[in-house]
């Protein structure tokens, strides 16, 4: 490849990614424990330098893959952030992007630069409902891990997000639980959601439909649902 010099400067570009799960009702993100300085030792969101082949999304998969052994995500883009002191190495530019996963069928692996990878609840490092700012992760990961979640609250409610943190087959109110344990953290709306409402928003949406099946794991038994679209 033919390289060129510039009387400009040309500034590094990075991935960052926020993934979350449920577990046991409570929402947890995928954290990295870095094994490189800068910031060895401090937990990070997954992430890296993009190649010169490679677009974002793809450079944003393949180190999430590379950090975390998580394939084949549905990543969503929703922020950028270059605040030119962001990395003590050199000028970085990151691209950030969120997911949600259900926990029952993704194994963390940790590799690349990564000494170890964990699922940590948001409990842990949250003050208030908003990640403690500096102390906890490296770089500016708890600024974007912060926006990450308000973006994260925001589409719960707006989009099919929250579908890919739940079974093949669960119930409404499973959904609506897991819906209320990602708004819980949302900085300025509410943190339960009425029922009626959210039987409205449910139909108008038709995000699901009824399934062959009915639970039998809670007192009155429930009809089962599943995703219209593929996840």
């Amino acid at each position: 490849m033919k390289r060129f010099c510039y009387d400009y400067p040309h500034p590094a570009v990075a991935t960052d990614t926020a993934v979350f799960t449920l577990m046991d009702g409570e929402l947890h993100v995928a954290l990295i424990r870095r094994g490189q300085d800068p910031f060895k030792g401090k937990l990070a969101l997954p992430g890296g330098f993009l190649e010169e082949d490679e677009d974002l999304d793809s450079c944003a998969a393949r180190e999430l893959k590379e950090e975390t052994g998580m394939k084949g995500v549905r990543l969503h883009h929703f922020s950028n952030f270059s605040d030119p002191k962001r990395d003590p190495r050199e000028r970085v530019i990151s691209v950030a992007y969120l997911a949600l996963v259900p926990s029952d069928n993704t194994q963390l692996v940790a590799g690349s630069d990564a000494a170890q990878v964990e699922w940590v609840p948001m409990s842990k490092i949250c003050q208030g409902r908003q990640p403690r700012i500096g102390a906890e992760l490296a770089f500016d990961h708890s600024i974007i891990l912060g926006q990450a979640l308000s973006v994260l609250c925001e589409r719960s409610v707006n989009t099919d997000i929250v579908l890919g943190s739940l079974p093949h087959k669960f119930t409404l109110s499973q959904m609506r639980a897991a819906i209320e344990a990602i708004v819980r953290w949302n900085p300025i709306g509410p943190r339960r959601l009425d029922k009626r409402r959210f039987g409205r928003w449910i139909r108008n949406t038709k995000l699901v439909r009824k399934t062959a099946g009915i639970s039998l794991t809670r007192p009155r038994p429930a009809q089962l649902y599943t995703r219209r679209r593929v996840w």
